[in-house]
């Protein structure tokens, strides 16, 4: 199975390409999954969307940066969103992205690993679960939150106190696979129509 590991910020300064490395290292142990590092800074999305839901699922006339992204979300089982929280919600750069794809994330689970400030990043979470309920994704029930985060990383990027954030981490991966799995076999079997 596939798991699409994206980095929501796109701020200059941003902290989560750390966490998303951290995470994806104890995707790569867990041993589940194959894994495409997806980078939203790295593929700016566009500010001005289609006006149709027709033009938007016309994925062949987009730019071909967004088409390469298109394609790998679609190629995706499952998806881990690592999320700050920027003024009690999720940065518009995801919201974003979500939009764009619409049909990308149907009838597939998303992890949520979150941080920031002294709430570790649990609103932008919580605000997250409705809008991928929408795309008719799954969020999965564990998540993974780092509050404080910039005082539990070292200068090499290495998390300073791992063991209960690896336990979590394992046991997020542990539940994203079973709903991959089902949700995987599921579409085989009856292709889902939202």
């Amino acid at each position: 199975m596939t798991l699409a590991v994206i980095t929501g910020s796109v701020r200059e300064g941003r902290f989560g390409p750390r966490i998303t490395e951290w995470f994806t290292e104890r995707a790569r142990t867990h041993g589940l999954f194959d894994l495409d590092v997806i980078d939203l800074a790295l593929t700016p999305l566009p500010a001005v969307m289609p006006a149709t839901p027709e033009e938007l699922a016309d994925v062949e006339s987009r730019p071909a940066a967004l088409g390469r992204l298109a394609a790998r979300l679609a190629a995706a089982d499952a998806f881990a969103v690592v999320t700050p929280e920027y003024n009690h919600s999720f940065p518009a750069s995801l919201k974003s992205a979500i939009d764009w794809h619409f049909t990308a994330w149907m009838a597939k689970p998303v992890a949520l690993v979150s941080y920031g400030g002294y709430g570790g990043g649990i609103r932008a979470a919580e605000h997250l679960r409705p809008v991928f309920a929408e795309v008719h994704a799954v969020t999965i029930r564990n998540t993974i939150s780092f509050d404080q985060h910039w005082s539990r990383f070292g200068p090499d990027g290495e998390l300073l106190d791992p063991e209960g954030p690896d336990v979590a981490a394992k046991a997020l991966l542990d539940q994203l696979g079973w709903w991959s799995s089902v949700l995987r076999d599921a579409r085989r079997t009856t292709p889902y129509v939202a």
